[in-house]
């Protein structure tokens, strides 16, 4: 079965993560808004792998792209325009967007042809920032601990921080930012997490950085 129908078949279930973990989520998304925090106001962006919106919404992304139909029919209920595509070939033009986000790289196909992407579409000193799971640290290993028993992470590939660095400087993208939460695994977390900044502790790391 491919991802895309995965998704399609069981976005219920992917929708009650979120009520099943929303410390987790929380956490997260303070990470990911510290680095959002950084951007200059009123500027124009997208999230990469939209899924149902649960980023984009608080975070006041208006657009992305999305493969999944069923994800993307969610997204749209969340007033987010979204365009059918995958990371690998944005449907974009060159110099379009102020920045790029992606939470949902452990399912893309190729990660570096999707930063590569991003830097086309990115106008220049524009921002990517990636929030994705430490392959190192614990919530990651314990994904692919259960992977035979997981229905999104069965076919998920995971990085650790210095392979994404790796990728994403040779993108072509300098000043690069760290953050980190999720301390502890999936199920200690039931406070919502400050971020701190730097890597190696934390389960989830967002990366900030900038397009020569």
């Amino acid at each position: 079965m491919l991802k895309t129908e995965i998704f399609d078949k069981y976005v219920e279930d992917y929708e009650a993560w979120y009520d099943k973990y929303p410390e987790v989520y929380e956490s997260e998304l303070a990470a990911i808004r510290e680095q959002f925090l950084k951007l200059p106001e009123n500027i124009r962006g997208i999230e990469v792998g939209i899924g149902t919106g649960r980023f984009a919404q608080p975070l006041g992304i208006k657009e992305g792209i999305e493969p999944s139909e069923e994800m993307a029919r969610k997204a749209v209920n969340r007033k987010i325009e979204v365009l059918k595509g995958v990371a690998e070939y944005l449907p974009y033009r060159d110099l379009q967007f102020d920045f790029v986000l992606f939470v949902t790289i452990c399912h893309l196909d190729n990660v570096k042809l999707a930063v590569e992407e991003a830097h086309r579409v990115l106008k220049h000193n524009g921002s990517i920032i990636i929030g994705f799971l430490d392959k190192d640290q614990a919530v990651a290993k314990e994904y692919k601990e259960r992977r035979d028993r997981s229905t999104f992470f069965s076919n998920a590939r995971f990085y650790s921080v210095m392979r994404i660095k790796q990728i994403i400087e040779e993108a072509g993208f300098k000043n690069l930012e760290f953050n980190q939460t999720l301390f502890g695994n999936m199920e200690s977390i039931k406070d919502i997490q400050l971020p701190k900044s730097g890597y190696g502790e934390g389960s989830f790391v967002v990366l900030k950085a900038t397009k020569k």
